[in-house]
């Protein structure tokens, strides 16, 4: 075979091998490159805001630009129902999203919230160790990959009058969101219309005089200005809130499967650090609505607070009446919740 038929040869075959090895990674690596869009409610600049840019960076750098993050704060996207319209209709992959927004597709979700559920981060804590997959389960099956389910905080009641007794709420004007089934039951048990509005809208509805009464962490009543317009904070923990990081299971299965695992492992570590800083934030956060005047009351007694317990148990047998939620899973966080009492008797503590 003459030299140059051999050179041709030769460099036929490199180039079938190089197409066999490296081509299908070339291929991969475009079909596989997302930039996923993620809405938020919270605003620019807020330590979620900086976490999530810090680990968008950093999966970014992991992935080769393979995966990006892209987020919309502020609420500029809308709504949650507006959110998840977008995210079906593939406008959006996914969003940082109250577990009451989530509720509309997955009930459960909302579970950790019931009124007076939780007393301290301790019983958060065990709790959610041993039941956080299911409520990742449910989430998943309804068609959404969860990257994190972290703290929400406990959220108080601030008012424009001191709130010590259940019947202190007769005649407030007290916002919930819209379509919060949960807040709307436990409010009516206690004899008070609640007054519905989307996040956006509550500012407008303090300064205006349409709510007097808000339920909110101390950082969120902070971060959305809403301390400047009440006077006091019942300093009772009222509910435990959790946020759910997700994105849509169509577009994040699209993924190679290593990229996803960097996904996870890079927005969990993320997740975990928030947790840590909005619990030192929450005590900061309150010494912050003190510095600005906000006066702190309690329960007027300890019978007064059993009350506010009774009337939670109360609301979670209508809600269970209702057929909204498993019953099985409220079962399963109380009994998991009992459990914990049980085997610690210091752990019924008034505050986180």
């Amino acid at each position: 075979m003459p030299a140059e038929r051999h050179g041709a040869v030769g460099i036929a075959r490199l180039a079938l091998l190089t197409l066999a090895t490296v081509g299908p990674l070339l291929a991969a690596g475009g079909a596989t490159a997302r930039t996923l869009k993620i809405a938020t409610v919270l605003p620019e600049g807020s330590s979620w805001m900086r976490e999530m840019r810090a680990a968008g960076g950093e999966i970014a750098k992991e992935t080769r630009d393979r995966v990006k993050l892209k987020f919309y704060p502020g609420g500029i996207m809308g709504d949650d129902k507006t959110v998840l319209r977008k995210l079906r209709a593939g406008q959006l992959h996914g969003a940082a999203f109250t577990s009451g927004a989530l509720a509309q597709v997955v009930p459960d979700t909302e579970l950790y919230s019931l009124p007076f559920l939780f007393r301290n981060y301790a019983e958060v804590d065990y709790v959610r160790e041993r039941l956080d997959p299911a409520i990742r389960s449910g989430l998943e099956a309804a068609g959404f990959a969860v990257l994190a389910i972290s703290d929400g905080g406990f959220a108080y009641l601030l008012s424009r009058k001191p709130l010590r007794k259940v019947d202190d709420l007769v005649g407030t004007k007290v916002w919930i969101i819209e379509g919060d089934i949960m807040s709307e039951t436990a409010l009516e048990v206690a004899g008070v219309t609640p007054v519905p509005l989307p996040l956006a809208d509550v500012y407008t509805g303090l300064q205006t005089g349409l709510v007097d009464t808000i339920a909110a962490p101390p950082q969120g009543a902070i971060a959305f200005q809403w301390h400047t317009k009440v006077k006091y904070l019942t300093d009772v923990p009222l509910m435990y809130l959790v946020g759910v990081l997700a994105v849509d299971r169509r577009v994040f299965d699209k993924l190679s499967d290593q990229d996803q695992k960097t996904v996870r492992n890079i927005i969990g570590a993320a997740a975990r650090r928030l947790d840590s800083e909005n619990r030192r934030g929450d005590v900061a956060a309150k010494q912050a609505l003190a510095n600005q005047g906000i006066e702190f009351v309690t329960a007027s007694s300890d019978a007064e607070l059993e009350r506010w317990r009774d009337i939670a148990v109360e609301a979670v047998d209508l809600l269970r009446k209702q057929d909204r939620y498993s019953d099985q899973m409220i079962d399963d966080i109380q009994a998991t919740l009992e459990t914990f009492r049980s085997e610690n008797e210091n752990a019924d503590g008034n505050g986180p």
